[in-house]
């Protein structure tokens, strides 16, 4: 099966589908997105705005989810960005924090405030 992103017009992931990879093979067998953009394109009723993506980040850097935004420039997917002072890694385009997730195997969560990893604190109930 193929996924194809649905992209609005400010490049956001509205929804992903399914396509039978029958759908995306020329006369040679051989897969190509621009067959299963024109299935999509029928099958929506005319919009035109999808992209393929896929789960072991073959093509386009991530899988896309609903909200992602296709970069056209870097032809990837980026998920959303969770934190203010998260910075982009050009090679995966997924955000990283500007402090590394401590290596100790403990539980931390990110504090935005002291732009710090915070220990989780457990509680007994």
């Amino acid at each position: 099966m193929a996924h194809f992103a649905e992209v609005d017009e400010n490049n956001i992931v509205i929804e992903v589908n399914v396509v039978d990879n029958d759908k995306l093979l020329d006369p040679n067998g051989v897969e190509q997105e621009s067959l299963g953009v024109a299935f999509l394109t029928i099958w929506s009723g005319g919009y035109s705005n999808w992209k393929q993506t896929s789960y072991n980040g073959k093509f386009r850097k991530n899988y896309a989810g609903i909200g992602y935004t296709y970069d056209s420039q870097r032809d990837a997917f980026i998920p959303p960005k969770p934190f203010d002072s998260w910075i982009l890694n050009e090679e995966t385009c997924l955000w990283y924090a500007p402090t590394p997730y401590p290596t100790d195997n403990k539980d931390y969560y990110w504090d935005e405030e002291t732009l710090s990893w915070k220990p989780w604190i457990s509680q007994t109930i």
